[in-house]
């Protein structure tokens, strides 16, 4: 039997990869070697001129200066970045995060407090920002319904509580969160948004075709916002390539026929990635890609939302907005049960990104029972002692 030499097998993978948008995990199934291998013969076609690159002129073409096969965004030409050389040469030109100084500004800014008759407005912003979230192997059609209800009158003793930002759900629960909401679904702000995990959520563990199929399922059946996760074992290899990549394809996927788009956010599951430093590159690399928000976790990792790395993702925003004038959001998700927690949240949104970022639109919290504690407060301020658990609804 004739051995295919390593020079076959890059051109072949260079087909698979840029032709067919197939990722390493895919290539490495089809050609029967690992992800790793795959990886290595990507790299050897571009090294030794297999895969032709060629300067686009950007008189003919919105992808000014893109290399091709690299899938370029506005966001990413505007930075420079146009193949696999210049976008490793972005994440990691960024300053390297001072672990001990941000741990100590998020320390410092959870002791901040708010003056008593400011704590219902906060109580109240808090819930405006909340992502009430199902995602469990047993949700079931009845299941979603109690949520909508819930979003819409978290409280039914007091009216007065505002409905929450959106409903999150998995791609095949969409469509009964939008018969429940009917004409009251919206964008969060005009009306309660419907979120879904898509992309094989919470893993991400699947062919790239599954993911893009999961997010236009949930986008077709009336999605207004989809959270996917990362590949964090590409990103932890070192494939930036790869995850980039997904990230623009799953974020085309999310267009509409009229030409609007599900809003993007991009979860990092930054308990995965180990480092600040990682959990910068990442967040600057979502934002290139397409990202409308970042988001720290799934929630199934633990740790998930912790406030240091919510501050460092403000950072990151913040930064973008100096650069671009285009302001993007962050979801913490993930272990903010207490309102006392939410609060700093929202002290270090405004003390690091601004208080414009106090708003659907840019600031959301991924949570469940952290609407009962809040509903427990706004009571507790009302009648002058604590509700038990049973004053409030369990979905």
């Amino acid at each position: 039997m004739t051995e295919i030499s390593d020079n076959d097998l890059a051109l072949r993978a260079a087909r698979l990869y840029y032709d067919d948008g197939k990722t390493q995990d895919e290539i490495g199934e089809i050609l029967t070697i690992t992800r790793w291998k795959a990886g290595r013969l990507l790299a050897l076609a571009r090294d030794t001129g297999i895969v032709a690159i060629s300067i686009v002129d950007g008189s003919e073409s919105g992808d000014a200066n893109a290399v091709a096969g690299f899938p370029t965004t506005e966001r990413s030409r505007a930075r420079g970045v146009v193949d696999s050389s210049s976008l490793r040469a972005f994440l990691y030109g960024l300053s390297s995060v001072d672990a001990i100084g941000l741990e100590d500004r998020a320390a410092r800014l959870a002791t901040r407090s708010i003056k008593n008759d400011s704590k219902r407005e906060a109580l109240d912003t808090i819930i405006r920002l909340i992502d009430l979230t199902t995602l469990e192997g047993a949700d079931t059609r009845g299941k979603v319904r109690s949520l909508v209800q819930k979003a819409l009158l978290p409280d039914p003793a007091d009216p007065t509580a505002p409905r929450v930002a959106a409903v999150c759900v998995y791609p095949d629960m969409v469509h009964h969160a939008v018969t429940a909401l009917g004409a009251r679904a919206g964008d969060g702000v005009t009306g309660v948004g419907i979120a879904s995990v898509a992309t094989a959520f919470p893993s991400g563990r699947s062919t790239l075709a599954i993911k893009l199929a999961d997010t236009r399922h949930a986008v077709a059946s009336g999605a207004t916002e989809i959270d996917m996760v990362i590949d964090r074992g590409a990103f932890l290899s070192g494939d930036l390539d790869a995850v980039f990549s997904e990230i623009v394809a799953i974020r085309r996927a999310c267009e509409r026929p009229d030409g609007t788009h599900a809003h993007l956010k991009v979860i990092l599951e930054t308990g995965e990635l180990r480092t600040y430093d990682n959990i910068k590159r990442a967040s600057w690399l979502a934002i290139l890609a397409g990202a409308d928000f970042i988001k720290t976790s799934t929630g199934k990792v633990q740790p998930a939302a912790t406030l240091p790395t919510t501050v460092l993702m403000l950072e990151v925003v913040r930064d973008w907005f100096a650069l671009t004038g285009e302001r993007i959001g962050v979801k913490p998700a993930g272990g903010i049960r207490q309102s006392k927690d939410a609060i700093r949240y929202l002290v270090a949104v405004a003390e690091v990104a601004g208080e414009e970022w106090i708003h659907p639109h840019l600031f959301r919290f991924g949570a469940s029972s952290l609407l009962n504690d809040v509903l427990l407060q706004r009571q507790k301020m009302t009648t002058g002692h604590y509700s038990g658990p049973d004053y409030v609804t369990v979905d």
